[in-house]
């Protein structure tokens, strides 16, 4: 059997038997301060389970009024309520030990019935739904400030339950903090992902900056020719360098590649990839062939220029 700890129920996820009206207003209002002032109750109430997502009081119909009380106060800091809730496993043992801690109390105002073992407020008749109403595990209701005792080990009950309860609170915080690191490494993968996307784009836009630069620093066509009249011919009848490493003869392609600073390796990767499908980009070029980086890529327009 797992060892007995409490759990946060949401208040408006339970029911009670007993009236509201049993219980003095001044009373519920006076704890349902203490609530919001301690941040919960420092003694669980007892729930069974009445539904896939509901329960019902077994032990604390006083305390679970006070704590609907503060939730009408304060919704946000009297959402949830300390609580047991009665297993198949534990149900028999925790309503023992119950009974057991009532027949403990000091109180010169209470009777146990012998059929139940429950202690009831000592009337001429127990109320009808005393059956249902058994006296709190803290504080019985109705009953003069100064008419109950605490022993030693009711004390020690209460500050297990202060510890229980921050031991819950620290859990929760540690969950949500697990949760918030794992929403922010999907925000940081989700950001690398993009750029990544982006560098292929942002590459070849640089290189298109760059070719644009070189064609505006470059002497007009007319001055070259009149300079360099032996090379007309071959102006005449020159191609773009991307258009070159698809479709030139690899003989000459090869010769004007390595006059441009390549080395051998690279030059006959280049004739291996464009064999396999054209390229598409300068950048498309830099991605698929290793050992070809940006810089030489841009020197390689640079050079092909006088083929040009």
């Amino acid at each position: 059997m797992k060892k007995l700890s409490p759990s946060l129920v949401a208040v408006k996820k339970i029911t009670s038997a007993v009236p509201r009206s049993n219980f003095a207003e001044p009373d519920l209002e006076k704890l349902a301060q203490l609530i919001l002032e301690l941040g919960g109750l420092i003694n669980p109430i007892i729930v069974r389970r009445n539904g896939m997502d509901a329960y019902e009081i077994v032990d604390g119909d006083f305390e679970y009024y006070a704590a609907a009380k503060a939730r009408e106060i304060h919704p946000q800091k009297g959402e949830t309520i300390g609580a047991f809730i009665l297993e198949p496993e534990n149900e028999g043992l925790l309503l023992e030990q119950v009974q057991a801690l009532r027949k403990s109390a000091k109180t010169e105002n209470l009777v146990e019935n012998p059929e139940t073992g429950f202690l009831y407020e000592n009337t001429s008749s127990p109320p009808a739904d005393s059956i249902k109403n058994p006296v709190s595990l803290v504080e019985v209701p109705h009953l003069g400030e100064n008419e109950t005792t605490e022993d030693s080990s009711s004390l020690e009950q209460r500050l297990t339950n202060i510890q229980a309860l921050f031991a819950i609170q620290i859990n929760e915080l540690k969950a949500e903090y697990a949760r918030e690191q794992q929403v922010l490494a999907q925000s940081i993968q989700e950001i690398e992902n993009r750029i990544l996307q982006q560098v292929p784009l942002l590459v070849e836009a640089g290189l298109a900056n760059k070719i644009n630069e070189l064609k505006a620093d470059s002497p007009p066509e007319k001055m070259v020719v009149e300079r360099i009249p032996e090379f007309a011919n071959v102006a005449s009848e020159s191609m773009s360098l991307l258009e070159a490493l698809n479709t030139l003869e690899k003989n000459q392609l090869s010769a004007n590649l390595k006059d441009a600073g390549l080395k051998l390796p690279v030059i006959q990767i280049i004739l291996k990839e464009r064999d396999a499908r054209p390229f598409v980009s300068f950048a498309n070029v830099v991605e698929r062939v290793k050992g070809l980086t940006d810089k030489t890529m841009i020197k390689i327009i640079d050079k092909w220029q006088k083929y040009s």
